[in-house]
């Protein structure tokens, strides 16, 4: 009797050790680490890179589900209008997304190599590089947005009413692209925890000032459709005004200096060429999402607005996804800096078995309640039924999805980012598009085709991915 409580006891003294120890590796994840993640023990390493990119990514993808919520209060073309706008859109966060692919890749490796003057240099030239792409997007963005709105299927009333948004929106895109760019030093640098907060003042802004710029509160302006953009661009450009508060005046692993701040066209050169493969992965699977988007909009602004709260949904899911891939980025551009590639891919497993957990979860909760979801946003029955039978299609793809953004962001995190280029375009454009047009338009499936199409496209992609990761050719990738 002695013996069983001793063991009992002695299990509960474990207990209470391992919950003790993960608190304090939460407090270290979301107040910030000086740990070094090449040496770490990899778990560990993980555990607190993965919190607070996850957290900053939940919130990233509740302001996506808010915003839609008080979007869907002004009708279904608004909503459609935000779908349309929004997969454009993907073109800004295609860019921002591959400059942040290479930011990492370099920023990483110099941390690795303990060349902490360099990483500073490469973060300014990825800034300077971001803010020529947004003014060249912000012209034509703010000239054609009614226009542009109407090529992309949208009725003459929704072009009239709505064309403030994406004129914003694209005017608006260099704070989008410096809290990308930005963000991306500060986590692949390490300073994870900073990123989270960022994003979460950000995101907290943005949900504040959506309702009372949207319907006019108090004092607010009533902007309508308008006001969501203008909520978000505030709150957008005021995290940015903290991040370069942060580089210039803060004591993290990058800082800027007098020195840093030079143009280096080598360095520069560099940042293109790599984030050349981000961009174009990200502007194949986004350019793919145009036409996706172009293909559901034949069945009408109802089956485009359940599609669009939808992929809302879906996006709150998947958001924390990536910050669990972004945690693998940042550790193989490390460790692959201090000359460890088995380390740099046993990380990579280990973060893709956790993330097709969670994803696996998420995916059956979706699957099994679509409606309810559905319904949180929008009392249109025709429409709820359209987001119900998207949302479940869709969720039954989400092993591979987590699966298939890990490997990915492997192969971006070595600076390999053509091989994710590739397995992009033969994914989306030679099997999506087609196979969507086929079942949707030929066959008449309408958006359920479509759905259909997007699951067996993403499950290409990560079986195609793992094939080619553990041939292993990434791990001499030099950069």
């Amino acid at each position: 009797m002695l013996r069983i409580r001793a063991i009992v006891l002695s299990v509960q003294k474990l207990k209470d050790i391992d919950l003790k120890e993960l608190w304090i590796d939460v407090k270290e994840a979301i107040g910030g680490s000086e740990r070094d993640f090449t040496n770490a023990g990899l778990g560990k390493a993980i555990f607190i890179l993965a919190v607070p990119m996850v957290l900053e990514m939940i919130m990233e993808s509740v302001f996506a589900v808010v915003d839609i919520f008080f979007v869907s209060k002004l009708g279904a073309d608004a909503v459609a209008t935000v779908g349309i706008t929004e997969s454009v859109m993907t073109i800004v966060y295609a860019i921002g997304m591959g400059l942040s692919v290479a930011t990492t890749a370099l920023v990483s490796r110099r941390i690795g190599e303990k060349n902490k003057e360099q990483a500073g240099i490469v973060a300014f030239q990825a800034i300077l590089v971001g803010l020529i792409f947004s003014v060249c997007i912000a012209i034509p963005g703010v000239l054609f947005a009614g226009k542009f709105l109407k090529l992309m299927g949208a009725t003459e009333s929704m072009a009239s009413e709505g064309y403030l948004f994406p004129a914003i929106m694209f005017g608006g895109n260099m704070v989008i692209m410096m809290l990308f760019i930005i963000n991306a030093v500060f986590r692949s640098s390490g300073d994870a925890a900073i990123s989270m907060r960022v994003m979460w003042l950000a995101n907290i802004i943005n949900i504040i000032l959506d309702p009372l710029l949207i319907f006019g509160y108090g004092p607010f302006p009533e902007l309508g459709l308008a006001g969501a953009a203008v909520a978000t661009t505030i709150g957008r450009g005021l995290a940015v005004i903290y991040q370069f508060h942060l580089l210039f005046k803060g004591n993290h692993r990058v800082r800027l200096y007098l020195s840093s701040i030079k143009v280096r066209l080598n360095v520069m050169l560099k940042l293109i060429k790599i984030s050349g493969g981000g961009i174009l992965q990200n502007l194949i699977a986004t350019s793919s999402w145009i036409l996706l988007v172009r293909i559901i909009a034949v069945s009408g602004p109802d089956a485009l607005a359940g599609y669009t709260i939808a992929i809302r949904i879906i996006i709150f899911a998947l958001l924390p996804a990536w910050g669990l891939s972004n945690a693998a980025s940042t550790l193989v551009g490390q460790n692959l800096g201090a000359n460890q590639p088995e380390r740099a891919e046993k990380s990579v497993w280990i973060t893709g078995y956790v993330n097709m957990i969670f994803m696996g979860i998420m995916g059956l909760i979706l699957a099994i309640f679509p409606e309810f979801w559905i319904n949180l946003f929008i009392r249109e029955t025709d429409v709820i039924a359209h987001g119900t039978l998207a949302l479940q299609v869709i969720s039954f793809g989400f092993l591979f999805y987590a699966l298939g953004m890990v490997l990915m962001q492997g192969f971006n995190g070595s600076g390999d980012t053509i091989t994710p280029s590739k397995i992009n375009f033969m994914s989306f454009w030679l099997f999506e598009i087609p196979l969507a047009y086929f079942l949707a338009i030929v066959l008449k499936m309408g958006l359920f085709g479509a759905c259909i199409s997007i699951v067996i496209a993403e499950t290409f992609l990560a079986i195609t991915a793992l094939y080619l990761f553990r041939k292993g050719k990434w791990k001499q990738r030099k950069v």
